[in-house]
């Protein structure tokens, strides 16, 4: 089915391939064009050892990402779906792309450079025939504080390009707190042009969030809190939508759990509670132990770096009350308690569920670069007034920047207005139900009840003389919004 922004934007890219055919970088045109069909890319950003590649094993369902000690991503790799399994190097002085060897090692995923050394390879782009990549293609990054100054240039360069749009048109950023740095790198994700910096296209991870209250048991409820009070910070909802908690080794190790894994936890619930407790008080004693504990020392080594401390006691607390009887009862639940579904349901309503507004404000950076590089050439004015006229006539482009203007604190209003404002344009998600805080089950009727209640909530507030004009403006979008759905429910 044909999608009117994307069908505009389309045509916008021919019209400028055409005025722009004769300068150096229209094929940024081109490649802008080819992006409208492809999957949603999602850049896994932060710093070394944040867990960057362990959450994206998790989201892929398998170990593809080496993620042992060491900076384990040196290059900028792309894991995209296909037919095939293969990885294409690219080598960062302009030679064509050449396909590389590769092997796995414990299900990652290595490559042959091919002689090359990580400095002089520019991206590598392997394809992995998955359902999990069909929506998303997943961009794992370099740590932007490597001590090797090339590969963090090179981490800083994919999110802050100099001459081109950013390759990616969402990113997910990893980090255990916030740091100045982790900030001014989210500043510069957002790009300065036809929308201004906006949160929808950004969400942070508070990543290793088990190991925030020492890997106990409850060690995830006090992640919740603290990424709740970030995610509150004035500074942050400039830059993301939200902050959210995630285990990532939990979250890994319970979507590629082995029986082998499974049976050897079986044999350690086995153990009286009270010497069980003991055993986990510490990662060196569960290490240590004396005999007579089952499991050889390397056995619970293996665990303990499959699981780490938080993940062992949570599948000895799911084992004991029987709540998980199999490997399956038991990875569904350990995929639960890591808080990977939280993070999947929020790609899905915050990122898939927008990707056409996302990728069309992709290709119209990519336009108006051009039209900024070039602004003497003849037909440039014409090409970015559209751009202007193609954001003006989409309604998604003015609830981004409607979104943004409240998160940033431009907009005044109360706390419940402002809240009521931003789940209406889909801060939660673009479904009608999320819009209105509905149940997924709400039927037409439901929904058509809520959105007209909503809908003269936001015209009263448009009318009222005691609102100030910041407020009415967004209350206008909201109200358009809120036409839309009781549209649909007519239509239905």
């Amino acid at each position: 089915m044909s999608d009117p922004l994307i069908d505009s934007v389309r045509q916008l890219l021919d019209d400028a391939a055409s005025v722009f055919a004769d300068v150096e970088g229209v094929d940024g045109i081109t490649q802008a064009r080819a992006r409208l069909d492809e999957p949603l890319r999602v850049a896994i950003a932060g710093k070394v050892k944040a867990g960057k590649s362990t959450l994206l094993n998790a989201l892929v369902g398998e170990k593809v990402a080496p993620t042992d000690t060491g900076e384990c991503t040196r290059i900028v790799t792309w894991y995209q779906d296909g037919h095939v399994f293969r990885v294409m190097l690219h080598p960062a002085d302009d030679i064509p792309p050449i396909q590389a060897r590769f092997h796995r090692d414990d299900g990652a995923i290595e490559v042959d450079l091919e002689g090359y050394s990580p400095a002089e390879v520019d991206k590598l782009e392997i394809t992995w025939p998955t359902r999990s990549l069909a929506a998303i293609t997943l961009i794992d990054t370099p740590g932007v504080d490597t001590l090797s100054d090339d590969i963090a240039g090179k981490a800083q360069e994919f999110l802050d390009p100099k001459d081109t749009e950013t390759p990616a048109d969402a990113v997910l950023y990893l980090m255990k707190h916030i740091h100045s740095s982790d900030v001014r790198l989210l500043e510069a994700f957002h790009d300065e042009a036809v929308s201004q910096p906006n949160p929808v296209n950004a969400i942070a991870i508070l990543s290793r969030a088990d190991e925030i209250g020492g890997g106990r048991v409850d060690s995830m409820a006090s992640a919740r809190r603290i990424a709740n009070r970030y995610g509150n910070d004035a500074g942050m909802r400039r830059l993301v939508q939200l902050v959210l908690p995630v285990a990532g080794l939990l979250a890994e190790s319970a979507r590629t759990l082995t029986e082998s894994e499974f049976k050897a936890l079986s044999e350690l619930a086995s153990v009286p509670r009270k010497d069980l407790d003991k055993l986990l008080l510490s990662a060196d004693r569960f290490v240590r132990a004396n005999a007579g504990v089952p499991l050889t020392d390397a056995e619970r080594q293996h665990l303990l770096n499959r699981l780490g401390v938080f993940g062992i006691r949570q599948s000895m607390a799911l084992l004991r009350s029987r709540k998980a009887k199999s490997s399956v009862e038991l990875a569904d639940e350990l995929v639960q308690r890591s808080g990977l579904v939280d993070l999947q349901t929020v790609l899905t309503t915050l990122f898939v569920d927008r990707a056409t507004v996302l990728k069309s404000r992709s290709a119209l950076l990519a336009i108006e670069r051009l039209c900024e590089q070039y602004q003497r050439h003849p037909g440039a004015g014409d090409i970015h007034a559209r751009i202007e006229q193609v954001m003006a006539g989409a309604h998604p482009f003015n609830e981004l920047a409607t979104l943004a203007a409240i998160r940033s604190g431009r907009v005044k209003g109360r706390r419940e207005e402002l809240s009521d404002l931003e789940q209406i344009l889909g801060a939660s998600g673009t479904a009608d139900w999320q819009r209105l805080g509905l149940e997924p089950e709400s039927n037409t009727e439901q929904i058509n009840n809520a959105a007209m209640e909503a809908l003269g909530r936001w015209q009263r507030v448009a009318e009222h003389p005691g609102k100030t004009q910041d407020l009415k403006q967004v209350a206008a979008v909201a109200i358009r919004s809120m036409e839309a759905v009781v549209a649909k429910t007519y239509q239905g």
